[in-house]
């Protein structure tokens, strides 16, 4: 199966988080190709099987410009048989806006036709031990329902 990982990081991470998934589900057997949102068009995401955005919410939820753009052009496609997973970061001092944009990026997949695989995943700032066993966990679940 293909995985396609796209992520956006401002700190560093959310590309953390991208880089444990790609490597976990590497060893699960999955062939996965992994690109920061700057340099990736969502089209990118027709050639996978399983489409995975990574990204932080800033402030209060409003959605930098690359991460704008990617949306834009993700809102345009047909996702129909492609299944999805979102994971990102977030400040929860910043209350109603914690993680907001990824939550923002999982109802454009829906939107799209896509059928989630797993719930979102928040973070919050970077990720500790127990986000690094849930990102395991996500991993083993996609393995268990897609490898066999």
């Amino acid at each position: 199966m293909q995985v396609k990982i796209v992520y956006a990081s401002m700190t560093g991470n959310d590309e953390d988080m991208a880089e444990i998934l790609e490597e976990d589900l590497q060893d699960a057997g999955f062939e996965v190709d992994s690109s920061d949102v700057s340099f990736t068009d969502a089209s990118d995401y027709l050639n996978a099987d399983i489409c995975v955005f990574v990204t932080y919410t800033y402030g209060e939820g409003k959605m930098t410009d690359e991460l704008e753009d990617f949306y834009d052009q993700l809102k345009s496609l047909d996702l129909t048989g492609k299944r999805f997973l979102v994971m990102g970061s977030g400040d929860k001092t910043y209350k109603d806006h914690y993680c907001e944009n990824v939550f923002d990026f999982e109802k454009v997949f829906l939107a799209c036709g896509a059928e989630e695989v797993v719930k979102p995943l928040t973070v919050e700032n970077a990720p500790d031990d127990d986000d690094i066993a849930k990102i395991d966990e996500i991993a083993d679940e996609l393995a268990e329902k897609f490898n066999g």
